[in-house]
């Protein structure tokens, strides 16, 4: 898994930004693109803005795949007010964003295994699809067996992240409630990110 973590982080460099703000970031050593041209700096279009954009939010949220992420878009412009800032509240409700977020687990591609690999409940019941919509009120825990794993264990104690203002974690019980639905302004992006774009890229 480790191998596969560290092939998708190196779109922090391809999109030139520490995606999630890790201090053992590719991107750190090496802020240009990968590649045998990566040092060129190239002009980007409009449409090449908007699809980075587009890229940098899919990748951040676990490399999630183009028809997933076209439903977010569908849905968030089916419903009333900013279809950005509810792009924003899709993806940020997502189990597995949720659980890295509570900081079970010490990365997003992570955090999608171990929903998938039944170690988590929502409200109580057991929940393993990674993309499940987690509503305010919600009540995520690490299911018992579970708590003690080294995976979880070393992700709690890790000191490079704090959890969002939207959860109330309980560390000794490894749970957190989703108090409310973040706007973009709650969600703590280690990178820039343009979701107004993406919902431009989609528009066209």
């Amino acid at each position: 898994m480790k191998s596969i973590v560290a092939a998708k982080k190196k779109n922090s460099r391809r999109y030139g930004d520490n995606l999630w703000g890790d201090s053992n970031s590719p991107y750190n050593k090496r802020s240009y693109r990968p590649g045998q041209h990566g040092q060129r700096k190239a002009k980007v279009t409009d449409y090449g803005e908007q699809l980075i954009a587009k890229q940098k939010l899919k990748v951040y949220y676990g490399n999630i795949s183009e028809k997933q992420f076209r439903k977010y878009y569908a849905e968030a412009i089916r419903r009333s007010g900013d279809a950005a800032e509810n792009l924003i509240g899709l993806l940020e409700s997502r189990l597995d964003n949720l659980v890295y977020k509570s900081k079970f687990v010490p990365t997003v591609f992570a955090a999608r295994q171990f929903v998938n690999h039944g170690h988590v409940t929502v409200n109580g019941k057991k929940v393993n699809i990674p993309s499940y919509m987690v509503k305010a009120g919600d009540v995520i825990e690490v299911r018992e067996k579970s708590k003690d794993l080294a995976i979880v264990m070393s992700a709690i104690e890790s000191q490079s992240r704090e959890c969002p203002s939207y959860l109330e974690v309980d560390t000794k019980k490894k749970s957190a409630k989703y108090t409310f639905v973040p706007k973009f302004d709650d969600v703590p992006y280690a990178a820039v990110m343009e979701p107004n774009l993406v919902i431009e890229y989609y528009s066209r």
